[in-house]
């Protein structure tokens, strides 16, 4: 891979060392004859210090959003900033790779007042955003707990086929029409218990499902046409049985 490091990563300890950081620009300060770049992924921003000439007119033209691959030595920064996790250190660059050039950003990342509209256009550019960017990383560790958990209790991970027969449900299917079956349509969808049956009749016992649903029907402040849900389905139990896992569930998971 195109690093050594993330950009969030680097401390005092790597003082001396030399790495290799890829991201996308964040500020350029440009002082005439000294040029400093921030760089950011997703582990945060590491100032870059140009100083070595054969390199400034390449770095002179880079923009913000541009994508670079930069080389150089890890050392201590003259004028530390505090509040940056890398502020006590900067990259004293000596290889430069342009990755990606970028045209000037629809908006600048850190402002507040951006219209809804804008930024799901530029949707990619918005989840830059550091707390768009950790809201995706929750959702993933949510989801590796969920599995730790049921995996414990000795619950299978089953995926159930999107593509099914329409059943009577509380709102609207959403269709897919055949290719090969002229005039028939498959429907995706509504909740995930469509397969739990057969499942239990098979003797899989336990299982769960971290599952994608949907229904075609009017927006509301809790819905949308498109969401993820947690199946959980188990044979010879009761209320008890289902309630207990649960309660261990919040348990654990505060």
């Amino acid at each position: 891979m195109l690093r050594t490091h993330y950009c969030g990563e680097l401390r005092k300890e790597h003082i001396a060392q030399q790495v290799t950081v890829s991201g996308w620009v964040d500020t350029v300060r440009n002082l005439g004859g000294l040029l400093f770049i921030d760089l950011r992924d997703r582990e945060g921003i590491v100032q870059l210090s140009f100083r070595e000439m054969d390199l400034m007119p390449r770095a002179e033209k880079i923009g913000r959003e541009y994508v670079i691959t930069v080389s150089g030595i890890v050392s201590a920064r003259p004028n530390p900033n505090h509040k940056l996790a890398t502020g006590a250190i900067e990259i004293v660059v000596d290889s430069l790779t342009i990755l990606s050039e970028a045209v000037t950003p629809p908006y600048e990342l850190d402002e507040p007042n951006v219209s809804e509209e804008l930024r799901l256009k530029y949707r990619y550019y918005d989840l830059r955003r550091p707390e768009l960017a950790k809201n995706l990383r929750i959702r993933s560790k949510a989801a590796i707990v969920v599995r730790e958990y049921f995996d414990e209790l000795g619950f299978v991970e089953i995926e159930t086929p999107v593509m099914m027969r329409s059943t009577p449900e509380g709102a609207r299917d959403y269709v897919v029409p055949s290719r090969i079956h002229h005039g028939s349509f498959y429907a995706l969808p509504q909740s995930p218990q469509q397969y739990k049956q057969l499942l239990m009749i098979a003797g899989l016992d336990k299982y769960y499902q971290i599952v994608k649903c949907f229904r075609d029907e009017d927006l509301r402040a809790d819905r949308q046409p498109e969401f993820t849900q947690i199946d959980v389905e188990m044979s010879f139990g009761d209320q008890n049985d289902v309630m207990q896992t649960g309660r261990r569930n919040a348990q654990a998971n505060p």
